[in-house]
């Protein structure tokens, strides 16, 4: 008989991954619950409000701590007994993410109006917008500890915080719905990385202690350097898509239509409740274990090992997405008749997203920022003109078509890309720092 409990004990990414199902799949059936009634209260108008706030949230997961969370685990992964190094570490990642929460803070409040206008149409969530500009300083300090988990792979505690700050963000978006709204929706977004901060508290405060020690943080500025490799690296994935998917859906919205705009922002919700469920485990096991590999047959067979765990996993959660989609819509959007004919091109698009994110997170692991910052562009550039073309000629449904061909290319390049680096390491002696 197959052994299933064993062989998942065994293999740490099936651990983590069994773990991870089981958070993803609560977070899945309240999300079900939530999406759907926001759909029938709000409509695919406030939808596609929401998901112009969500992208800002994500922007400022980026400025507020100026892109330093991936630099945090790969060098906690490195270094995690050396308590010298990490205290230089999160002494620089203390000062960006200050300078980062501070700027962020500043140009929200004083630029509300303006946010306000672009991303809603009018002046009716300034408000909204001055309530997140105090919010920055307490996502920085969120990154940095998460930063700290993923480095130290601790996925249970992970799955705790995770779980935790989800479903009581949940029950207060659905207390602020039936008091507030729409406005009352948005208002308990921007309080999630507050509701975050106090449960890595309560769940992580012994690491945070044995970690982040303050009497070796000081004026070190020995990690800067390095961490604003980092910076680059998380401006052009975060910030830029962010914004061209703003831009997207300003641009859905005058072209076409509000509803247009609102069911390619249904079909991102439904695709990032899938998506989170690798997201997490890039970084709890994608970049600390690649940043440990040197070598082009050790990289390969860390893939192949990767690719054969995840890639069927995914695959069947995805045709039966794919099978079951009416369903789907008519439990989770009722009325959202247009979004039906996005999940082909959704899902393709994300299955090959999937294998090439696999591969594209060795130039985080390794700091390749010039590599990163060229594929990247070449990503985003391929996505912006796409979608700007196809949006014309088939609505929202093109935009997910341009998300498609998008990852096709981007895969090819990013498979050339990793090529010529362990090619050049052969023909000169490895220079890895720190």
């Amino acid at each position: 008989m197959l052994d299933i409990k064993g062989i998942i004990k065994r293999n740490l990414l099936l651990k983590m991954t069994s773990l991870n199902a089981v958070v993803i799949l609560i977070r899945l059936v309240v999300s079900l619950f939530i999406q759907r009634l926001l759909a029938v209260t709000l409509g695919e108008a406030g939808i596609a409000k929401i998901g112009q706030l969500r992208n800002l949230m994500q922007i400022l997961t980026s400025t507020s701590s100026l892109g330093t969370f991936n630099g945090v685990v790969k060098y906690v992964s490195q270094h995690e007994t050396e308590g010298n190094r990490l205290g230089r570490l999160f002494s620089s990642a203390f000062i960006l993410g200050a300078i980062g929460a501070i700027a962020s803070a500043l140009i929200l409040f004083f630029s509300a109006g303006y946010i306000s206008e672009e991303l809603f149409g009018s002046d009716e969530f300034v408000d909204i917008i001055k309530c997140l500009a105090l919010i920055p300083p307490i996502i920085g300090l969120n990154r940095i500890f998460y930063g700290l988990i993923n480095g130290l792979s601790d996925y249970k505690k992970f799955a705790k915080i995770e779980l935790g700050t989800y479903l009581i963000s949940a029950a207060l978006l659905l207390v602020f719905l039936h008091f507030f709204s729409l406005k009352g929706v948005l208002f308990s977004i921007i309080l999630t990385p507050l509701i975050s901060f106090f449960v890595i508290i309560i769940f992580f405060t012994k690491k945070i202690k044995t970690y982040i020690k303050r009497s070796a943080l000081s004026m070190d500025l020995s990690y800067v350097r390095p961490l604003l490799a980092f910076t680059l690296m998380s401006f052009i994935s975060t910030v830029l898509l962010n914004y061209i998917e703003l831009d997207i859906r300003t641009t859905i919205t005058n072209r076409i239509n509000i509803d247009e705009a609102g069911y390619w922002t249904a079909m991102n919700f439904i695709s990032k409740n899938y998506m989170v469920f690798s997201s997490s485990l890039f970084t709890l096991y994608v970049i600390p274990k690649f940043a440990k590999i040197h070598t082009g047959s050790d990289f390969m067979t860390e893939v192949l090992h990767i690719y054969k765990t995840l890639l069927p996993l995914f695959g069947i959660g995805m045709l039966l997405v794919f099978l079951f989609r009416n369903v789907i819509v008519n439990i989770i959007y009722p009325d959202f008749e247009g979004l039906k004919e996005l999940f082909k091109w959704q899902l393709l698009g994300d299955f090959i997203r999937l294998a090439t994110l696999v591969i594209s997170h060795q130039f985080l692991a390794k700091r390749m920022v010039v590599t990163f910052v060229v594929t990247e562009l070449i990503s985003l550039g391929l996505f912006y003109v796409f979608a700007k073309y196809y949006v014309d000629i088939h609505g929202a449904e093109g935009v997910v078509m341009a998300h498609f061909y998008r990852y096709i290319i981007y895969f090819f390049v990013v498979i050339f890309a990793t090529w010529l680096f362990f090619n050049n390491q052969k023909k000169k002696p490895d220079l890895q720092s720190n």
